[in-house]
């Protein structure tokens, strides 16, 4: 027994950090590019959704009619956890271990349900407990970057893939006219000291 809970938080921790990587290559290589054989993400995600969702007051919703239009589709969220565990079962039939099993498909159901949860509170903010988090205003400002430099900041809910693959940003290059809110932080750039003059 004691074996079972081993190998399911050691499932949990490795498709936690799985989930990440996961999530920064759906996101980039399928939601932000025309993949011939495959062009819904794509069209729902690159030009609808941003589309209606910038970087400036339209980050927050503005239409009722296009709240719909934050979250994905119902059945995506089975089909990428179903594609994300294949790994997981292959490595669990090999460790003949069920707890594998176990750990990664909670690991992979609640990132899911973290990324669609948190990404519909960025977009559809209603003051919630969460919403007043520290975490949260970190990830709502690592995310209001993405809608203004759509090749950055592709996690939306552990940023560790964006930090090991170069795409992290953690302020605008250049001055633009964001969305504000309280939990929305200033993602403009650092102003720069002027150099104090010694008197003599």
């Amino acid at each position: 027994m004691s074996s079972f809970f081993f190998w399911m938080a050691s499932a949990f921790v490795i498709a936690t950090v799985f989930a990440s990587f996961f999530e920064w290559t759906f996101h980039r290589f399928v939601m932000h590019r025309r993949v011939k054989i495959f062009m819904y993400p794509f069209e729902r995600h690159t030009l609808v959704h941003h589309h209606i969702f910038k970087a400036d007051e339209t980050y927050h919703l503005i239409k009722e009619e296009d709240k719909y239009t934050i979250p994905m589709a119902w059945w995506n969220g089975p089909a990428l956890i179903a594609v994300g565990m294949i790994p997981f079962v292959a490595a669990a039939v090999l460790l003949r271990s069920w707890g594998f099993v176990c750990g990664s498909a909670l690991a992979c159901c609640a990132y899911y349900g973290v990324y669609e949860y948190i990404h519909w509170c960025m977009h559809l903010p209603r003051k919630r407990s969460l919403e007043r988090s520290g975490i949260f205003f970190r990830l709502n400002g690592h995310h209001l970057l993405h809608h203004r430099y759509m090749g950055k900041n592709f996690n939306v809910v552990l940023p560790l893939a964006d930090l090991c693959l170069g795409t992290l940003l953690l302020r605008s290059k250049v001055h633009f006219k964001q969305a504000s809110g309280p939990s929305v932080p200033n993602v403009q750039p650092k102003a720069r000291r002027s150099p104090v003059l010694a008197v003599s």
